[in-house]
């Protein structure tokens, strides 16, 4: 995990963080000198700073709201709050700092009310969302620390057990709320150049930008990890090591394949101690793990239906299930740098698919021998078998899609497909380690 990282990539995801800070206030300075309202996390401290003779700038009020978010966190997590999280402190006043310096350089950015300067001032807002998500998903790729006012809401997401999008929602509303609060109080009334239609289109717009950006920053995490970029794919230095994946359908015999596989070739199989390490670093049980890795509701269906370009990529607003998809990567790629080893599921395929020395399978049955397999080593009735493999199936197809963009089943994800009803599973076994011996 991240203390397995050199001191070389210490030093660059630091960098890269400083950089994602900059580039965030940068974004914050646009959005408010389109004077159409600002985004939520910067609502109250603009409002703020727009009192007469008010003591500090707009970043020295976000120092000041975050600093109290800081606080916050360490009320609510008490002896679990990590000390790390003190340098939280750090990333506040460089936040502020960074906003200051945006309003400087921005200060010169003055529109007119007619319809061409209203008209500029939407195109400003909307180029300022676009540096804003960019900034995000920097922030998030550094994986150094979070901005305070995320942090907030993963920490009350996690201590009462809330999906942290519908925290991060009712955050963001309370935040827009108070900042039109202090409107009446300061000003007498509502102020829309400080909280108005440009505030609800950052809401969502930046949350756009996120998403299509981010399937498309591998290049940051190559550099940011020290690996070589080759055409499609990204090789450490001196990395000689063979990494297999396996995917499988349910009743497929997927897993002893894996096994037998590890044992023929003397090397690692991971595939429950993933879940083991997850739930240990998550604070979850290993069966909620379990539970939800393959979970996908009506509503995230909904999102796969919309969403442009498919699957949904971490970003900031991670709910419960992208926390453990995002854990579960971090994992499968420290295992991977280790050395030679076979993965089992949880779309390795996909969070290795830029390095060179990984070998993907897919594992597929015919469904009478997938539902002799489950009445037999899983004990499920025989008038339910199929119903179960079908269910479990979709459930791994779903789940693939969501964070994959890609059809699970897919021969073109995949460097070997085969047939454990027609090969057996020695066959399998043998056709593997054939492929990956040539």
């Amino acid at each position: 995990m991240k203390e397995q990282r050199s001191i070389a990539e210490w030093g660059r995801r630091t960098l890269s963080f400083v950089f994602s800070l900059f580039v965030l206030g940068i974004g914050v300075a646009l959005t408010i000198r389109a004077n159409l309202g600002s985004s939520p996390i910067t609502c109250p401290p603009y409002v703020l700073s727009m009192i007469p003779a008010s003591p500090l700038t707009v970043g020295g009020w976000i120092f000041c709201m975050q600093f109290f978010f800081v606080l916050l966190q360490w009320l609510l997590l008490r002896k679990d709050f990590q000390k790390i999280q003190i340098l939280q402190l750090g990333v506040c006043l460089l936040f502020g700092f960074f906003s200051d310096l945006g309003m400087w350089l921005t200060e010169s950015l003055q529109w007119s009310d007619t319809l061409l300067g209203y008209s500029a001032r939407w195109v400003q807002l909307a180029v300022a969302g676009a540096i804003l998500g960019i900034g995000v998903v920097w922030e998030v790729r550094s994986d150094i620390l979070l901005i305070p006012g995320e942090g907030l809401p993963i920490t009350i997401s996690r201590v009462f057990h809330i999906d942290f999008g519908k925290v991060k929602i009712a955050f963001d509303v309370f935040l827009v709320a108070v900042a039109a609060i202090c409107c009446y109080i300061v000003f007498g009334r509502w102020r829309w150049d400080l909280v108005g239609a440009g505030t609800l289109f950052s809401m969502f717009y930046v949350g756009i930008v996120v998403r299509c950006v981010s399937p498309h920053m591998h290049w940051l995490d190559c550099w940011l990890t020290g690996e070589r970029i080759t055409g499609k794919s990204a090789v450490p230095d001196g990395n000689t090591s063979l990494v297999i994946t396996i995917s499988r359908q349910y009743g497929s015999g997927g897993h002893e394949i894996g096994e037998r596989l590890a044992e023929t070739l003397g090397i690692p199989l991971y595939d429950k101690n993933i879940i083991d390490k997850t739930a240990e670093e998550l604070g979850f049980s290993p069966k909620v793990v379990m539970e939800r890795e393959q979970s996908t509701t009506p509503i995230q269906l909904l999102e796969m239906v919309f969403a442009e370009g498919g699957g949904v990529l971490p970003d900031m607003e991670l709910s419960e299930d992208d926390a453990i998809f995002v854990t579960e990567s971090r994992i499968i790629r420290d295992s991977a740098a280790k050395g030679s080893c076979i993965i089992i599921g949880r779309c390795a395929d996909f969070v290795l698919r830029n390095r060179a020395e990984c070998f993907r399978v897919f594992v597929r049955a015919d469904m009478e021998q997938a539902r002799k397999r489950v009445v037999e080593e899983y004990g499920i009735a025989p008038e339910d078998a199929e119903a179960e493999i079908e269910k479990i199936n979709k459930e791994r197809s779903n789940h693939y899609w969501r964070y994959t963009g890609r059809k699970w089943a897919d021969a073109d994800n995949y460097d070997l497909v085969l047939n454990s009803s027609k090969t057996g599973i020695d066959g399998a076994v043998g056709m593997i380690r054939d492929a990956v011996r040539r």
